[in-house]
């Protein structure tokens, strides 16, 4: 009779631990959930901006030795024979880099560092071949600028960053000429 008794006592206290518990776990995993996003999130951010600094390298390198083949848009000249096998590095850097994108990165920001590159590596065979014409010269650039701007666009809304990042500037630079004001 005493069991009869204490027995809602003792089914209220089962049914508060049971829903105690479960209160508990769903938070440590709202919490394991949000921790490990967080860590992808940066691991994210820390691959996109690896690797969009490798390709800026690559895209520098070959500038520079546009710059030796008379494009006056580029500052810094470095001649073929010298910049041709720092060239070949920074492309081995950025391949290497790429491997992460492909592991981290989602598919539309995969896809617009595909685009990215491919129009660096456009750039990169002009100054390979040394013939080219400054229109072709400044479309391949325009072109790599559109897409390191979709790039940076994709990155952005993969990471959860609010709002566009600012369009690259036009190619070529126009240089200010008038340096008084």
């Amino acid at each position: 009779m005493a069991l009869l008794d204490q027995l809602p006592a003792l089914i209220g206290v089962a049914v508060g631990s049971l829903g105690s518990y479960a209160v508990q776990s769903l938070t440590e995993r709202r919490r394991w959930k949000r921790q490990r996003e967080e860590r992808w999130d940066e691991k994210r951010f820390e691959t996109y901006g690896r690797y969009a600094n490798a390709l800026k390298a690559q895209l520098r390198v070959a500038q520079r030795i546009g710059a030796a083949l008379g494009f006056a848009d580029v500052a810094d000249p470095l001649q073929p024979v010298d910049g041709l096998p720092l060239l070949a590095d920074a492309e081995s850097h950025r391949a290497t880099e790429w491997e992460s994108v492909l592991l981290v990165g989602d598919a539309v920001t995969i896809a617009a560092a595909r685009r990215w590159h491919e129009a660096v590596w456009t750039i990169e065979l002009l100054v390979r071949e040394g013939l080219v014409d400054a229109e072709t010269w400044t479309k391949a650039h325009r072109e790599a600028s559109a897409a390191r701007d979709a790039f940076y666009a994709s990155a952005r809304r993969d990471l959860g960053i609010e709002g566009a990042p600012p369009p690259s500037g036009q190619w070529p630079r126009q240089w200010r000429t008038d340096l008084s004001g």
